[in-house]
């Protein structure tokens, strides 16, 4: 989320609800996936879940030194905008390179599904319901972010935002590095 509010304050509201509609796609990918067995795989083969893991936190390692290359070379510089397709694009792939997103259908889903086991149809049906609902959050974040861009129109502004979006970025690849299943490290 912080990611999309940056996005949106530093490039405005198409950038961010291109980034949306992308995030949304990776969800639902996310649960098609998962119904099809790759959380279950993920669990069952370990070092699945490592490269997995390991591939996401290298995406988020690249957008945060784009980022901060973007934020020093705009200090003196009209800003870049990126285009509304590689918005998208990241924000799916955010999504699809986040174990725990599948993880999630593993664990999580099964409680609400009353013993059934998790097929496309219910994967799906409860992935459109988690994606209503996180998109619908994610754009209430979007447009709210918007709202400072005139604040974020000055240089110095938009580039101490990068920097503080870069840090964040490499403090979720370390989430990412990090497992919470069991607390061991990749």
């Amino acid at each position: 989320m912080a990611w999309l509010a940056g996005l949106a304050a530093a490039e405005g509201r198409r950038s961010g609800t291109a980034a949306v509609a992308g995030v949304a796609l990776g969800l639902l990918v996310n649960a098609l996936l998962a119904a099809l067995g790759l959380a279950l795989l993920l669990e069952t083969i370990p070092m699945l879940q490592k490269v997995l893991r390991v591939a996401g936190a290298a995406l988020m390692l690249w957008l945060a030194f784009d980022t901060w290359r973007s934020a020093a070379s705009n200090m003196h510089l009209p800003e870049r905008h990126h285009s509304l397709r590689r918005a998208f694009a990241t924000g799916m792939m955010i999504n699809l390179l986040n174990p725990k997103s599948y993880l999630f259908f593993l664990v999580m889903v099964p409680r609400f599904l009353g013993g059934e086991p998790l097929n496309p149809v219910n994967a799906l049906t409860l992935a459109a319901t988690s994606a209503a609902i996180a998109t619908t959050i994610h754009f209430a974040v979007v447009f709210a972010a918007s709202k400072a861009r005139a604040y974020f129109s000055h240089p110095r502004h938009l580039v101490m935002l990068r920097w503080l979006l870069a840090l964040i970025m490499v403090g979720v690849a370390a989430s990412f590095l990090v497992s919470d299943f069991g607390g061991a490290a990749v």
